[in-house]
């Protein structure tokens, strides 16, 4: 008997590891395809902002039923691009939640504007209609919701709002590919919006990617420019009428064609994989549903429209989160904190005054919510151990 024929008790006895994201299966099952795809950009030489670019862009377009996509080089990127492509001026103020990911208020300095917080909707995590009302001064021009986890936000008042005055709506969407109101997809509902292609993205890349989203032929046509070094390029004769002659201070946001090959093959099993994840979420559900101390589980807040939401995040909200998160941790359960400290207490915005109670359902989100793993590649076995090890912790029971 050699070596490896020799059981090993500390393997034996060691926990099952569930890894926060993983998507090694689903790469071994679309392989042959995303060889093909990059097969395809090797030989014709061209590794950024190329044909295999175009053709991502035109199968997301159909997806979304966008008028126009354009590929960036990040989700971040991509909401810089939009808000100076939407006439966004030095000063003028952008009402965003104030939980959310940094980017989401960070891309409004980095664009010249200045970020005015609102609280959000304790069950959706959206922003909330009310607390955006309160914040609205003579400067503010902008609203831009984030949709968060599993659906939009309240899309009906928000834009009712908006209208009402004079705001501009733009969408933090990034999270949001597949989410649909009446039919609608995310970021078209406004002037225009985002979608992010990091890797744990329910569209991910294998690094970063994003787009910009519009209906608008002009905010189309100067986020092409912009993201090109302010040139107008390969699309302009897709947007007649559009005057070019103005100068653009552009960067460089071109999207990778490599990035654009793997999320071309990805695109082609997006809705089984939005699938498979209501899936989980619905055996998460099933197992979770009265634990002692899951304070809520995700919850799809009627509108009064038709929603398709997805399932990007599993995110739940617990007593003890740190300590949950440690107890996980040991038993070789990985999870992600979304988010631990609200924006409006971020020390990059501390010039804005606030200070803690300014926004409590942001702060309270922030101090119980916990992400737990949810990809396409995830086990109901892994849902099991993951599950049996929270209720473990809040009653006791040996996992």
């Amino acid at each position: 008997m050699n070596g490896s024929d020799v059981a090993d008790p500390g393997v034996l006895d060691a926990p099952m590891r569930v890894p926060f994201f993983t998507q090694a299966a689903g790469f071994a099952a679309l392989g042959p395809l995303i060889d093909r795809h990059v097969t395809d950009v090797m030989d014709n030489g061209k590794y950024s902002h190329g044909h295999k670019v175009e053709q991502f862009e035109r199968a997301l377009a159909e997806y979304t039923g966008a008028r126009h996509v354009i590929g960036v080089n990040s989700g971040t990127d991509a909401l810089v691009l939009l808000l100076r492509a939407a006439g966004l001026r030095p000063g003028d103020e952008v009402v965003v939640p104030a939980f959310s990911f940094v980017a989401s208020a960070s891309s409004v300095v980095l664009a010249g504007g200045r970020p005015v917080f609102a609280d959000i909707d304790p069950v959706g995590y959206g922003i909330a209609p009310a607390s955006v009302e309160r914040v609205l001064t003579p400067r503010s021009r902008f609203l831009m919701p984030v949709h968060l986890f599993c659906q939009l936000a309240d899309m009906p008042a928000l834009t009712r709002l908006a209208a009402h005055h004079g705001l501009t709506v733009l969408e933090d969407s990034a999270e949001a590919i597949g989410m649909r109101q009446d039919g609608v997809h995310a970021g078209l509902l406004g002037a225009g919006g985002v979608l992010s292609f990091f890797p744990t993205k329910t569209l991910g890349a294998i690094g970063d990617a994003g787009a910009v989203l519009t209906d608008d032929d002009a905010i189309a046509a100067t986020a092409d420019a912009l993201r090109h070094h302010g040139r107008f390029g390969r699309t302009i004769d897709h947007f007649p009428g559009i005057n070019t002659s103005s100068a653009l201070v552009g960067v460089n946001s071109k999207m990778d064609d490599i990035q654009a090959a793997v999320l071309l093959a990805k695109l082609t099993r997006l809705d089984a994989d939005i699938a498979r994840r209501a899936e989980l979420a619905a055996a998460y559900d099933a197992r979770l549903t009265g634990v002692p101390g899951v304070l809520r589980l995700p919850t799809v807040v009627d509108r009064g429209v038709r929603a398709d939401p997805v399932c990007y995040v599993y995110l739940i909200e617990v007593e003890r989160r740190d300590d949950l998160v440690d107890h996980l941790a040991r038993h070789g359960v990985e999870t992600e904190t979304y988010y631990p400290r609200p924006l409006h207490l971020q020390p990059c915005f501390a010039e804005l005054g606030h200070r803690p109670g300014d926004f409590p359902n942001a702060e309270a989100a922030c101090r119980r919510t916990l992400a737990l793993p949810l990809y396409p590649d995830l086990s109901l076995d892994a849902v099991d151990t993951v599950c049996d090890h929270i209720r473990a912790f809040f009653t006791g029971a040996p996992a």
